[in-house]
């Protein structure tokens, strides 16, 4: 039987997160009249915290039979899982689980035949592009919430072997630059602040990849008093982090200095065991991207004495003596270790999806499979909506001034 005390902290947490996410609430209030999602299955692997409870729900105000799994073994809170299982919503996750009950719970999420997805870094997607693909029969479209995931759409757009039209949700101008900028940014830290009680100030923290989401965990370090080093791959990033007022190094020089290591590049083998011999004495490393490639744990685990010093914090004595210290087991740190973005970043993101999964019903079948930008006016929608919220109002073109610019 459900853990009543479980149900009851599940229900507390998405009802702090309803109270602070008026975006989605007014979006709520508009699909709950117009009801698009009626008789549409929509299944979808996440983040399972409050702040994706508070979503899941207002899809099924909107008429939607929703099937939910997660995207991360250890983003998953059970308390939050038991809280949308007492209001009816099939889910399969739990924190901390095995590969094999990761997929499972992938796969019964598919076994609804949805027909739309929304994924957090595309293994729902990639599912239904190999052994599975019978049970994407009925889908007329994807949300793809994250970098790598659109990363991965984009893949299967080159090669000719994409099936259905996606929206990449993360690339639109209220994702990217909120989300991911300071969403990741101020994440990462309350995770790693929380998960170690070290003080970051004047402390040479290093960020692998200097994207949105490592642009934003710069940002909040050099906020909390630290030296920040860039290691960067592509050559305009770089500048843009030395114009930026950061040190740009290669990562292999830069690890002998750091007392923080974050990766955020959505790649894999971005810190190799020969970099972590090179290390500084009681580095810790920790990873905001998607999966837990971007960290060489593997070759930690196997060559390296461990034991776990802390919850969250994992102690590796390597060979030349050093110790180095990962946190939440290499995964992403701020779901790992933490409560992820802040509520009223995802009150943005989360009003992306729900107006991108309605586009989807209503134009995805006479779209050709591809990835495809969320429409303007749909972004421009929810940024209005968030200045609404905070009582701030901006200009408007005049009908000279659109003549002007050549606009309609």
């Amino acid at each position: 039987m459900r853990e009543e005390g479980l149900v009851t902290r599940g229900t507390q947490k998405i009802a702090w997160a309803r109270a602070h996410m008026p975006i989605v609430g007014a979006i709520e209030e508009q699909l709950a009249r117009e009801q698009p999602f009626r008789g549409m299955r929509i299944a979808i692997s996440i983040h399972l915290e409050a702040k994706t409870a508070r979503f899941v729900l207002a899809l099924a105000a909107a008429g939607a039979e929703v099937a939910v799994t997660g995207s991360n073994p250890l983003s998953t809170q059970d308390d939050v899982v038991a809280a949308l299982q007492a209001e009816g919503v099939p889910v399969s996750a739990k924190r901390g689980a095995s590969p094999k009950e990761y997929w499972d719970g992938l796969m019964r999420t598919l076994e609804t035949r949805p027909h739309l997805l929304l994924d957090d870094g595309g293994d729902l997607t990639a599912l239904l592009h190999g052994e599975y693909a019978e049970l994407g029969a009925e889908v007329i479209g994807i949300c793809e919430e994250t970098t790598t995931g659109v990363t991965r759409l984009h893949k299967l757009a080159r090669t000719g072997k994409l099936r259905f039209p996606a929206v990449a949700v993360n690339e639109a101008r209220m994702k990217y630059l909120f989300d991911n900028r300071y969403g990741t940014g101020q994440s990462t830290w309350d995770a790693i602040m929380r998960t170690t009680n070290l003080l970051v100030a004047g402390k040479t923290v290093l960020v692998a990849g200097y994207g949105w989401c490592g642009r934003g965990v710069a940002m909040r370090a050099r906020g909390l008093g630290a030296r920040v080093v860039v290691a960067e791959v592509d050559p305009v990033r770089a500048v843009e982090a030395l114009m930026d007022g950061f040190i740009v190094q290669p990562l292999r020089e830069a690890i002998q200095v750091a007392d923080f290591l974050v990766t955020a590049t959505g790649c894999r083998d971005v810190v190799t065991w020969e970099d972590l011999l090179a290390a500084k004495e009681g580095l810790i490393l920790a990873n905001a991207g998607h999966f837990d490639v971007e960290i060489d744990v593997r070759a930690l685990r196997e060559r390296a004495q461990w034991r776990e010093v802390r919850e969250g914090v994992e102690e590796f004595t390597l060979p030349n003596g050093k110790r180095v210290y990962l946190l939440a087991h290499g995964r992403l740190v701020n779901l790992a270790a933490g409560d992820g973005h802040p509520v009223e970043i995802m009150d943005i993101s989360f009003a992306l999806q729900a107006l991108s999964l309605r586009w989807l019903s209503m134009e995805g079948r006479d779209l050709s499979p591809g990835v495809y930008p969320v429409p303007r006016e749909i972004d421009e929608q929810v940024a209005r909506m968030f200045l609404a919220t905070r009582n701030v109002r901006i200009d408007y073109l005049t009908g000279e001034q659109k003549r002007y610019l050549g606009l309609d």
